[in-house]
């Protein structure tokens, strides 16, 4: 029974928006689309532990789903256009391949990033519907009650129907003025991937989907940086968690096991990559990713490739990492100093990253009881108890 259900929890975790996207696609009723998938979950969570798990798990919740919505227009075909519907459904010809049902998820991502849509129900929208993101996750992402979010959704999918938002991918002026939007939702499905508690499918989506943008626009620059920063960073997956699943920082990672044709790749790109904002932190991991040894990383190139970026996206994000780049290439005084500026007016007070990059500067500028006093208080501010994990052993370190 056990393994039946997490049989299902991972299967649909990677099946649900294949099989939202490809249902829009011929239905054209998100509603149906997604009532159909949440459907075909239920079903195996009856049936597999009884039957066993197919073969095939993804692509039977794609057929159950499919004969779903095939019972549904049946019952509800009076126009033409239904029936149409309904006949592609049926058509005995086989599944689509891998490709093309990646390609009907990037469309859903044009869909929801459109701009008739807000930009935080774009953001919203995307993460629940493909990344499958559970709506009360996204209701505390956005301080909201789940209750209101789901109204959110609700009111997004009704925009995108009452304005004729087209389901395809744009082509010209429109595909530029609306990629940046895309980009933005594909960063947020990497990181959500990428957190210490994340999804890793999420990751591996995103790479495909820029993957496939990538092939859709091999010119322009911030794609190609997009899909090199996304290639860096998961280039040490593998070495990211000790034995017991603790997080390691960069200098603890064994680097023999970083995906070397991931990293070549990626460095690769940046040819084509330009300096925009994807671009410039796609340069920051490079210099992380090439460096033979932690000792080897080129900290001022790291820095100055940071003073760039704050130009272009002065967040108080970037304005940390900044001061922690500085703080290694120039000593942590001057790290400490770029901090201060970075937590004026209490914008980064008690964000665990930026309790344990004080903490980092200052057990380097020898005050080692005051670093681990804020280690253990980072620790105290985040929810992952990897990271926790992480941040006492580094206040028990710095405290011998």
């Amino acid at each position: 029974m056990t393994d039946a259900a997490g049989a299902v929890a991972a299967a649909g975790a990677e099946a649900y928006p294949r099989i939202v996207a490809a249902l829009i696609r011929v239905t054209g009723d998100w509603t149906l689309a997604e009532d159909c998938a949440q459907e075909a979950l239920a079903a195996a969570l009856e049936r597999w532990p009884r039957d066993g798990v197919p073969g095939n798990p993804g692509g039977w919740l794609m057929t159950t789903a499919r004969n779903r919505a095939v019972d549904v227009l049946r019952r509800a075909a009076v126009e033409r256009r239904k029936l149409r519907e309904l006949a592609l459904l049926t058509d005995p010809e086989p599944a689509p391949p891998e490709g093309d049902v990646v390609d009907d998820r990037l469309r859903l991502i044009f869909t929801c990033c459109h701009p008739a849509l807000a930009l935080p129900d774009r953001v919203a929208l995307t993460l629940r519907t493909i990344a499958g993101v559970p709506t009360a996750d996204i209701a505390r992402a956005f301080l909201v009650s789940e209750s209101a979010m789901t109204r959110r959704l609700t009111r997004a999918k009704t925009r995108i129907a009452t304005a004729g938002v087209p389901y395809r991918v744009p082509t010209g002026p429109a595909l530029v003025e609306r990629l940046p939007g895309v980009l933005a939702v594909l960063y947020l499905l990497f990181t959500r991937g990428y957190d210490a508690d994340g999804e890793p499918a999420f990751t591996a989506e995103a790479i495909r989907l820029a993957r496939l943008l990538h092939e859709l626009l091999p010119q322009e620059p911030e794609v190609a940086g997009l899909l090199a920063l996304f290639l860096l960073h998961h280039s040490r997956r593998a070495a990211r968690r000790d034995p017991a699943g603790d997080l390691l920082t960069l200098d603890e990672q064994d680097r023999s096991r970083w995906d070397q044709d991931a990293i070549a790749e990626g460095v690769a790109l940046l040819d084509r990559a330009g300096h925009g904002p994807y671009a410039l932190q796609a340069r920051i991991a490079a210099c992380h990713a090439t460096a033979r040894t932690a000792a080897d990383t080129d900290w001022p190139a790291i820095a100055g490739w940071y003073d760039h970026l704050v130009q272009l996206r002065p967040t108080p994000v970037v304005r940390l990492n900044r001061a922690v780049a500085h703080g290694y290439a120039y000593g942590p005084a001057a790290g400490l100093a770029l901090l201060a500026e970075a937590r004026a007016g209490g914008v980064l007070d008690n964000y665990p990253p930026a309790l344990a990059a004080e903490a980092e500067l200052t057990a380097r500028h020898g005050d080692r009881d005051r670093a681990a006093a804020l280690f253990r208080a980072a620790a105290d501010a985040v929810r992952s108890e990897p990271e926790r994990r992480a941040l006492l052993r580094r206040a028990a370190d710095v405290s011998q």
